[in-house]
């Protein structure tokens, strides 16, 4: 069962892309009063590992575990067992893992506070690159696609960019979480992402939950930029409600 989020700072994941636990621990205290949720990605796990987990008990912080899964089902399922162990909050597979693969995972973390997350489309590719891959088909139709496998799968919470929010969200209802990156306040530039929007124009779309990071962790002042992005979450989310 999903966790209700109570406050605009729980919906801010922050994304520590620092290449050592030390800097990760640095940046992420410098904005923990910020933040709601923490994400440690493939870059600090594969040279930290369980260590840059335990940041979430030592900031009291939830932690999102992105490391998209994507293997056989007893892997996978052992891999969501670690996690849990862990104590992870959230946990990254892919939703193109097939639906064996992301019932194995939901069934291993029943219970356990670690929710299961399904990427559908990462935010780096375009319709060129699922056409290269042999997809005919645009990002928010293979999204929606992932998306409706995953929730055959037991998943309840998604990855999409802002753009296939709302298409999701119309298709599997309140009942779904859905985790939007690619989020950059206005100002930013895109970087090495291809579809992207800011933080009023996510929740807008139905998004919950934003994942930023180097928009804060680069900022000049980044507690500041990270406190903006609250308050814009908690804006957009008082007109969504009032709308």
């Amino acid at each position: 069962m999903q966790r209700h989020l109570a406050s605009a700072r729980e919906r801010l994941i922050y994304a520590l892309d620092y290449p050592t636990l030390e800097q990760a621990r640095a940046g992420a205290k410098l904005v923990r009063d910020g933040i709601g949720v923490i994400k440690v990605g493939l870059e600090l796990f594969v040279r930290t590992g369980p260590d840059a987990v335990a940041l979430g008990r030592e900031l009291e912080r939830d932690v999102f575990l992105d490391l998209k899964l994507h293997d056989i089902p007893a892997t996978v399922e052992r891999a969501v067992g670690n996690a849990v162990v862990l104590g992870a909050r959230y946990l990254t597979v892919h939703a193109a893992g097939g639906t064996a693969m992301l019932q194995a995972a939901t069934d291993r973390a029943a219970g356990s506070g670690l929710e299961i997350v399904a990427v559908t489309v990462l935010t780096s590719l375009d319709a060129a690159d699922l056409a290269a891959q042999g997809l005919g088909c645009e990002p928010g139709e293979h999204a929606l696609r992932l998306a409706r496998l995953a929730w055959l799968g037991g998943v309840r919470s998604f990855v999409c960019s802002a753009a296939e929010a709302p298409a999701l969200r119309a298709e599997l209802g309140a009942d779904a979480r859905i985790i939007t990156p690619g989020i950059r306040p206005a100002g930013i530039g895109a970087q090495d992402q291809k579809r992207v929007t800011t933080p009023a124009e996510a929740m807008a779309n139905g998004a919950d939950m934003l994942v930023v990071g180097r928009p804060i962790r680069d900022a000049a002042d980044p507690l500041g930029m990270a406190r903006l992005i609250v308050e814009q979450i908690a804006a957009a989310g008082q007109a969504r409600a009032g709308g």
